[in-house]
């Protein structure tokens, strides 16, 4: 299913309604190209998840990754754009978030190799018409 954004506001409220929807282990693995909304994304998932719109939530691109607590449990949210190979996925608490029962979101998950779960959740961000977009399961989007 296809949802189109047309600002950060929109794309916040869609995240806040699938946040709604994810459960204590679910991975959404987050991908698209630089710029389509992945971390607006990710952002508005761990707000609503943790009740605090107006919650700091820092890009991890630097960092790799950042978990917060909530009242659902752990978030982690994992930025692997800088890491070199799927190899490093381990080194910046990959098993540690997986083990917890948290919820992990992952922006550029292509860069994990054979680390995908099988019942990982996929969402993809691109942009059409100049407008952006999510597409992903209808049971996460509708």
């Amino acid at each position: 299913m296809m949802v189109f954004t047309h600002n950060e506001e929109e794309t916040t409220a869609l995240a806040g309604r699938v946040a709604g929807r994810i459960q204590k282990g679910d991975v959404l693995l987050l991908s698209g190209d630089l710029g389509t909304g992945k971390t607006v994304f990710a952002r508005g998932i761990i707000r609503s998840l943790s009740g605090d719109p107006a919650l700091t939530v820092p890009s991890p691109t630097y960092t790799l990754v950042q978990s917060y607590n909530t009242p659902r449990g752990i978030v982690w949210h994992f930025d692997l754009y800088r890491i070199e190979g799927p190899e490093e996925i381990c080194e910046i608490g990959w098993d540690a978030a997986r083990e917890n029962g948290g919820i992990a979101l992952v922006e550029w998950p292509e860069k994990m190799g054979l680390f995908v779960p099988a019942n990982a959740l996929r969402l993809s961000f691109g942009t059409k018409d100049g407008h952006r977009f999510v597409d992903g399961p209808e049971s996460l989007l509708s």
